[in-house]
């Protein structure tokens, strides 16, 4: 090696441990300008294959794989480096985290987005009639076959190719985006999904050792690999967070056989009741997409036997919570509770042989849900919209086994009333913030209720007359009471925020406007 480049190797090993380790900003800014000028020098990938074979520290392998990847976007848009050249860099990336299974994670995850960016952008590209970027399930099956950590790093390469290919980025027209990732879900994607599944089935079947580091993260990465190919834009919607209820998973018809088959749905359950909460929230994330899937992949008898799977598994859930305090569990059950109602139709849920005990069961973990107010607050949206749902749907159920909503919407309405009254006293107690400050939230919970207190009208009025009733005259009794305490009168008041209204009136209770507000 020659002197000179020697000292180009050396300076920009500086660089790479300035920028990833100094605590001095000042310096950081400096290397990384350096280091963004070094990106597009035409000699940047000779000098990163280089650098990587000198790396024995992390920084010094984490930034040619970050500018390998940077410089190859940046020439696709503009002068594309000969195919022949980016097969040797994925072959010598895929060498490379093969005889290193136990680099950094930092790097280990730069190299392997190194190579999901080559293939993506290599997609079409062919020599002698072989797209030679699509053997992608080929390129990791000796990671598959060997050591714990070669299977992680295997895995992650399939993970994150699909979640590139799935992702639309600014530096290339969507059109050409859409072309790869519809050809990427017709040639792989239900291999890749098919073989996460098996290599589930057999990480389930061993018994593995979830407290070993190694192998928690290989089961880690095996659910991040199902959910990512269970949530890739199939049809080019990209829908987000704010069309969650709304949502369902437009599954190709070729993967008819995978949720024909209910062990498919079962091993995700089984799944759930066998590993650690820090895990479960991955696999109820899948359940909450595999319960989304379009109706029309089945057709009426297929889809009432693939309903009768899922809530039996929702049942067992149930019946057995206790993975549901975590707060990641419980939001993605609540997700999951809604998707019953939003992709099936409450006539097809009575049918279910075990409706009653399942609708009796959800009925109980809602009413204990809104009684802990305090307890992840953003799951509640959930349960409300499948109460909603549920009572929207009462007048226009033909089908002769009972619902059963008559019995248990009351509860609901007054779980969610008194539980809102009764917070009034912690709030102030606490000094917690008001939930009821938050006038969006409130009003879209109020629109839900409203749907759900109307399906059995009479006892909601009756319960809010009731209620209505008793903080008024609890407060008169106070503003009368030479020995109430100031304390008492501000917690039958509710909150400060009625300071401008006239006390001498008994509708000026806080727990008289929420009652006034549902009514």
């Amino acid at each position: 090696m020659s002197s000179c480049l020697y000292q180009g190797l050396a300076q920009l090993e500086i660089l790479c441990k300035q920028l990833y380790e100094t605590t001095d900003t000042a310096v950081r800014h400096q290397a990384e300008k350096a280091l963004v000028e070094f990106t597009n020098s035409p000699d940047c990938l000779s000098k990163c294959q280089l650098l990587l074979e000198r790396g024995s520290v992390s920084s010094k392998q984490m930034n040619p794989s970050t500018c390998w990847s940077t410089h190859l976007t940046s020439l696709s848009l503009s002068n594309p480096l000969p195919l022949e050249q980016r097969i040797d860099i994925r072959n010598y990336v895929l060498n490379y985290l093969a005889t290193r299974p136990k680099l950094a994670a930092f790097v280990t995850q730069a190299l392997i987005q190194l190579y999901a960016r080559i293939t993506k952008l290599g997609w079409f590209d062919c020599q002698k009639d072989d797209y030679v970027f699509r053997n992608v399930i080929a390129d990791v099956t000796r990671f598959l076959q060997d050591s714990v950590e070669h299977c992680i790093i295997g895995v992650t390469i399939l993970s994150q190719l699909t979640n590139e290919i799935n992702q639309a980025d600014t530096t290339h027209p969507l059109t050409k985006h859409r072309k790869i990732a519809s050809s990427f879900r017709d040639s792989s994607l239900f291999d890749i999904f098919t073989l996460s599944c098996n290599l589930l089935k057999q990480a389930s079947g061993k018994n593995l050792n979830l407290n070993d580091e190694s192998q928690h993260g290989l089961l880690m990465q095996l659910l991040k690999l199902s959910y990512n190919c269970l949530n890739y834009d199939f049809i080019g919607t990209s829908t987000d967070e704010s069309s969650d209820d709304l949502c369902t998973v437009q599954i190709p018809t070729s993967w008819r056989s995978a949720f024909l088959d209910s062990s498919t749905l079962q091993l995700f359950f089984n799944l759930y009741h066998s590993i650690p909460p820090s895990l479960s929230p991955l696999v109820l994330s899948c359940l909450v997409q595999i319960a989304s899937v379009r109706r029309s992949l089945f057709n009426n008898a297929e889809r009432a036997k693939f309903l009768s799977h899922l809530v039996d598994g929702v049942k067992r859930i149930l019946a057995n919570p206790q993975c549901l305090p975590d707060p990641n569990n419980y939001h993605e059950f609540c997700r999951l509770l809604a998707r019953l109602k939003s992709n099936y139709q409450l006539g097809e849920l009575v049918k279910v042989e075990n409706y009653p005990e399942v609708i009796r069961l959800i009925a109980n973990f809602t009413v204990t849900s809104l009684q802990h107010w305090e307890f992840a607050p953003n799951s509640v949206h959930y349960l409300l919209s499948l109460w909603q749902r549920l009572a929207a749907s009462v007048p226009y159920v033909k089908a002769t086994e009972p619902h059963l909503l008559e019995t248990y919407t009351p509860e609901v309405t007054k779980a969610y009333i008194t539980s809102r009254l009764e917070s009034v006293h912690v709030i102030l107690r606490d000094g917690l913030e008001d939930p009821l400050d938050d006038a969006g939230l409130v009003q879209q919970q109020l629109d839900q209720l409203s749907t759900i207190g109307r399906c059995e009208y009479e006892k909601t009025c009756a319960l809010l007359v009731q209620l209505f009733d008793q903080a008024a005259q609890t407060y008169q009794e106070l503003l009368q009471s030479t020995n109430s305490s100031a304390a008492d009168i501000t917690v039958q008041e509710g909150t400060n925020k009625l300071e401008n209204v006239n006390v001498s009136d008994k509708w000026c209770t806080g727990e008289a406007v929420v009652c006034l507000v549902l009514y």
